[in-house]
């Protein structure tokens, strides 16, 4: 079939889809030869469309057949449509004439569709660098998003979208990239601070230039040759994909010929942030040329660092030392009878590596080495990324432990008035192994769980809309309703079971019962229940955000039942430092308060369970109800840093649920440990306990066990 037989089948096609637009001022002619030029299946494309459109507006089409030759020289098909589909749009909420405009401007929107489609946003980078960053860093980062690439030492900031190149994938390795690059800044001691003023070094030395922002130019260029040379030891991979970004976005790869010799201090495997501060100094009083800044350099902001720095560093030297004290004092071991003189313990830190990233920190016990707990190698690892070393000032352990002084005159009080007397509660601690009680071992001290500014739990119900309205149901139905009630002394009607009974009762010589009626009466629900959630660091991720999620659902569903419930968080560090976190008690409302708690739950040290079971026990004891009920919501077994765990931290555990059972508690444990089979029969009994198989389960597998709990 030749063209022009093509051209007049289309134009006849246009006449009947246009008839109304064309009868009127123009011919299908122009529209019929320029579509004759398409291939088969773009023809078929257009002529398709302009049926669809031409059912909303002939105009819009007859502007649709005018342009979508140009739409497809500039897109593919995918893209036409998108076209399309915009115009339309803008023609249902403006108008014929902007959505005509909007077909006709198909050149500006092919344009901006090619920058958005190789555009790649911060969200779909995030989670990738998240892992990355936590996997290597030193200290735990942040990543958000800003106008700009550049970092404070505790969170990276990186673009809101990056459209660098005409790759999408690209683009994403330059995200990437930059990532990286502002995570070895933190990592290698770009910030290293000064022992003598708390700030870094390099904040010092730039603030004596004359001209300090063209000193810190061609410090961040310095700094960057350095930093990719320490680099290539451990991710030569990264590097080398970071000098193709660099070489496909600058022509120019070489160094200048004023630096020959100057870069070489920067080169070494060795060299150091006061290196590439030497450097500085020498290219500015040279006045020479810099090199060239790279796309994934990001930028330096020292007054940022300057402060985040200096807040860190005193908080962290008033916790490591705090941390040490407690160590110290929780590994004084006491003598047989466990009121005797206590032996002296001494700490000392070993380090088996310089770099700060790497290092891996012993403490000794009269000489032998033993693991420091995870938050405080965390805490020590932050600090050697900005010294380098610890500083001698910060292995002398404080003078006080945190809870010291709430300690003193404790030898004068009874042990009810040392529970009563507020700040620091003590309780004692089951030692399976001697059969008898450590007294007052445990140190407790209840907190508010600090709020959250955070919608979180909007965010949660927002995503459970649907779920909570269904769960709210089926606890409607659990609620005190009006029930026949039978074998009563009084009522509206005879209850004939009863009188069956009562004549074999007294055919066998018994007295006969005078609960012989029926009447319509109310089951009233007396419960009294405490939810005892682990905030341990070992929650953190998934399992931190699912406990936040089943709280949100459960008090949703129980404002509902009317139900008298608590929620306690709980963890801590040794014995010294046992910790309950009110996220809402008795006699709270559900409110914005508590809601902000629950927003506010975050994973903090260990899980030692006895002294918390014990004391929410005496919480549980003060409720005047019919049924008490304590439910635990975890994700391993007892464990703490001071010995605590293995069987010694079960069977206190196990002593502690059993002083519970005693007085009349009915104790319940919902658990992610898939390896809970081996040690929670032994603790709470078979039938006391459940194990959810998928974290994100836990949500409505926790209402749906309540309800069952307490039918």
């Amino acid at each position: 079939m030749n063209s022009q037989t093509r051209a007049d089948q289309i134009k006849v096609k246009l006449d009947e889809l246009l008839g109304a637009v064309l009868s009127s001022r123009r011919t299908a002619t122009e529209p019929a030869r320029k579509l004759s030029a398409l291939g088969q299946e773009q023809q078929e494309f257009a002529l398709h469309w302009a049926g669809v459109i031409s059912k909303s507006n002939s105009e819009m089409a007859y502007q649709f057949v005018e342009h979508v030759c140009d739409a497809f020289r500039l897109m593919d098909a995918e893209g036409v449509k998108k076209w399309i589909i915009e115009a339309m749009d803008v023609y249902d909420r403006q108008g014929l004439y902007p959505g005509s405009a909007s077909l006709r401007d198909v050149e500006a929107y092919a344009e901006k569709l090619s920058q958005k489609r190789f555009s790649v946003p911060f969200e779909d980078v995030v989670g990738i660098l998240n892992k990355y960053v936590k996997g290597v860093s030193g200290r735990d980062l942040d990543i958000q998003s800003d106008v700009q690439a550049w970092t404070d030492t505790e969170t990276i900031y990186l673009p809101p979208a990056i459209k660098r190149f005409d790759s999408e994938q690209l683009n994403f390795q330059l995200y990437k990239a930059t990532g990286a690059f502002l995570l070895a800044q933190t990592r290698y001691g770009t910030f290293r601070v000064d022992q003598n003023t708390g700030v870094p070094i390099v904040c010092n030395a730039i603030s004596k230039y004359p001209d300090p922002a063209r000193a810190l130019r061609i410090f961040e260029s310095v700094e960057r040759i350095r930093l990719l040379n320490r680099m290539k030891i451990e991710l030569p991979g990264l590097v080398r994909q970071m000098d193709r970004l660099h070489k496909t976005a600058s022509d120019d790869e070489s160094e200048p010929d004023s630096l020959s010799g100057l870069l070489e201090a920067v080169k070494r495997e060795d060299s150091d942030v006061t290196d590439s501060i030497r450097v500085t100094e020498e290219i500015y009083r040279r006045n020479a040329e810099l090199p060239d800044s790279t796309c994934y350099q990001g930028m330096v902001d020292l007054e940022k660092v300057r402060l985040v720095t200096r807040k860190r560093v005193e908080k962290e030297r008033e916790s490591f030392r705090s941390d040490l004290a407690m160590l110290a004092e929780s590994l004084t071991e006491p003598t047989r009878d466990g009121e005797g003189e206590q032996r002296q313990v001494k700490v000392s830190f070993v380090s088996d590596d310089d770099d700060a990233g790497e290092c891996e920190l012993m403490l000794t016990l009269d000489g032998e080495p033993i693991l420091p707990p995870d938050h405080m190698a965390q805490t020590a690892k932050s600090i050697l990324q900005d010294f380098g070393e610890i500083p001698q000032e910060y292995l002398v352990p404080a003078g006080d432990s945190r809870y010291r002084k709430d300690r003193q005159g404790e030898e004068d009080l009874s042990e009810t008035e040392k529970n009563d007397s507020g700040g620091v509660l003590y309780y004692d601690e089951w030692d399976y192994r001697r059969r008898h009680y450590r007294k007052n071992w445990c140190e407790l001290k209840e907190l508010d769980m600090h709020p959250s500014s955070e919608n979180a739990v909007e965010t949660i119900l927002n995503k459970y809309s649907h779920l909570i309205r269904d769960i709210r149901k089926s606890f409607e139905a659990l609620r005190g309703d009006n029930k026949m009630l039978r074998r009563q002394t009084n009522g509206d009607d005879i209850d004939i079971d009863a009188i069956v009974e009562s004549f074999a009762d007294v055919h066998e010589g018994n007295e006969m019962t005078d609960r012989l009626f029926i009447k319509s009466g109310r089951l009233e629900r007396n419960l009294a229940v405490v939810f005892m959630v682990d905030v341990s660091g070992s929650t953190k991720g998934w399992i931190n955000d699912a406990e936040r999620e089943s709280l949100v659902l459960l008090s949703e569903a129980l404002q509902t039942l009317g139900d008298r419930y608590a929620i306690y968080g709980f963890s801590g560090m040794t014995r010294k430092r046992c910790e309950l976190y009110r996220i809402k008690t008795f006699d709270e409302p559900y409110d914005s308060t508590v809601k902000a708690r629950i927003a506010g739950i975050k994973p903090q040290d260990y899980t030692r369970m006895g002294v918390i079971i014990r004391h929410l026990t005496r919480k549980l004891m003060e409720v005047d109800a019919r049924t008490r009920v304590l439910i635990t919501i975890s994700d391993g077994k007892p464990d703490d840093y001071d010995g605590y765990r293995g069987e010694y931290g079960i069977e206190d555990t196990r002593q502690a649920l059993m002083e519970a059972k005693h007085a009349g508690i009915h104790p319940f444990c919902i658990t992610i440990d898939s390896q809970a089979h081996d040690y929670l029969p032994h603790m709470y009994g078979h039938v006391n306990y459940t194990v959810v198989s998928d974290v994100r389960g836990l949500p409505l597998k926790v209402s749906d066990i309540y309800r069952k709990l307490t039918t």
